[in-house]
């Protein structure tokens, strides 16, 4: 469904609610529309509205429906589920998005379902649950179909004739030995085509990509990538043995997560930020670096108050005095976002760090001469004053050199440090920036103007 028809069905669900038409409401989400456009329909709603549709969505339909919201929005329909809703939902779900739902609920409503399902399954999840929810193992669907390397292709057909359906996303057989270790795969394109008398092991691949369970998700997606995979095993590190498999759609929503975290990350939001989230959790989400960037303005605050006396004799500073920090916060964050992006795609380690840096550093000199002469020019026309000109094309000079070196060092060490880039970095470099323009500009205008 296109953006423009969700807006549509939106605007339709709403006036049916006003007018209490629920019939309409309930044809469109039981069944005239896909389970998929359902869910974009329930995130695009206000809570209250979101909680009505929810009710009129059938108790068969709901898992279906489960399955395509995000995994917030899941949760929170989930937890007011009982043990036998639960389990009846649950069946609509691969294993791995199951794992992953099941992650948000309480530890007594986990246990309750695991045990009230089958043991072929259960012992699915639990697996995936092992593993943490960023890694490899924990993105993995252990819906596979392997086959022994001393059959013939023909005894291939045979039991592949016997299933009603191959798992979504299967381009590969996975060849493994009878203690269940990944010795290959067999592309559907070469078994379709190999003569019926050969073995699987004559036609096998043994050059393929695996991937180990503990490898991080943004790794696996590189990979993918790289290597234009559609699906790829999973393996147990040690044992070798063949844990399920991560398929191209898995992987296309680890690349969508990552740009999301990215982008709300620098605004200091959750990953889970939910566009029509209640008032007050809303609220208490932001507040939080609403008050760590209290404190930085009074850091900065704090510098400028060092120079009041200048201030108070020089008016014009005043009035230059946001330019200079504002050409240096947007010279780093063009420089954070950069190697932010850099780090993210293992582009960036101890090999080229120094290239980078002074690449960065020539880049800030460059464009801060260019803009210091533009900016003093402007500034000698308009306070008639080639001595404050002078000094605010070296503060922002300066600061531009500054914003180079902490927009490229930061991320590096917020990474080293353990603390993600991405959500600190902002913050940190915006402060560093308004630091620096503020006591360089006052700084010089104290030094040669009194």
């Amino acid at each position: 469904m296109s953006e423009q028809n969700t807006l549509a069905h939106l605007q339709t669900v709403t006036e049916s609610l006003e007018s209490g038409a629920t019939m309409q409401i309930r044809y469109l989400l039981n069944g005239a529309l896909p389970a998929q456009d359902v869910a974009r329909l329930l995130e695009s709603s206000p809570p209250k509205e979101r909680k009505l549709l929810w009710e009129l969505i059938d108790d068969k339909n709901e898992g279906e429906v489960l399955q395509y919201l995000s995994e917030d929005i899941g949760a929170q329909f989930m937890k007011d589920m009982n043990t036998e809703q639960l389990v009846a939902v649950s069946e609509h779900f691969e294993s791995d998005d199951l794992a992953d739902l099941l992650q948000h609920l309480p530890e007594t409503v986990v246990t309750e379902v695991l045990a009230s399902m089958s043991t072929q399954d259960r012992m699915r999840v639990e697996a995936l649950l092992s593993y943490p929810e960023d890694s490899a193992g924990g993105l993995m669907n252990t819906d596979t179909i392997t086959i022994r390397p001393n059959i013939t292709v023909d005894i291939v057909f045979r039991y592949l004739r016997r299933h009603t359906e191959l798992p979504d996303m299967t381009d590969n057989l996975l060849v493994v030995s009878r203690s269940d270790r990944l010795l290959g795969i067999l592309p559907l394109t070469k078994l379709l085509v190999a003569d019926t008398d050969e073995t699987i092991r004559d036609i096998m691949e043994t050059d393929c990509t695996i991937i180990d369970a503990n490898t991080p998700v943004n790794e696996v997606a590189q990979l993918f990538e790289k290597m234009d995979l559609v699906s790829a095993p999973v393996i147990d590190s040690e044992s070798k043995k063949l844990l399920g498999r991560i398929t191209i759609d898995d992987v296309v929503d680890v690349i969508r997560d990552e740009a999301e975290h990215s982008m709300l990350s620098m605004a200091g939001l959750d990953d889970d930020e939910d566009t029509f989230s209640p008032i007050f959790k809303t609220t208490k989400r932001r507040a939080v670096w609403l008050g760590i960037n209290l404190v930085t303005a009074f850091i900065a605050s704090y510098v400028i108050g060092l120079f009041q006396n200048t201030l108070d004799q020089v008016v014009a500073l005043a009035i230059l005095m946001p330019i200079v920090a504002s050409m240096g916060g947007i010279a780093g964050s063009q420089v954070l976002t950069l190697v932010i992006r850099g780090i993210a795609l293992n582009q960036i380690g101890a090999t080229n760090t120094r290239w980078l840096l002074n690449r960065e550093l020539i880049v800030g000199l460059i464009n801060g001469i260019l803009w210091a002469t533009v900016i003093a020019a402007l500034t000698a026309l308009w306070f008639d004053n080639l001595m404050i000109a002078y000094i605010i094309a070296g503060a922002i000079i300066i600061n531009l050199l500054f914003a180079a070196t902490t927009g490229t060092l930061l991320p590096i060490l917020l990474k080293k440090l353990g603390i993600d880039p991405a959500l600190a970095g902002s913050v940190i470099l915006t402060t560093v920036t308004d630091v620096v323009g503020f006591l360089s500009f006052l700084g010089l205008a104290t030094i040669f103007l009194l």
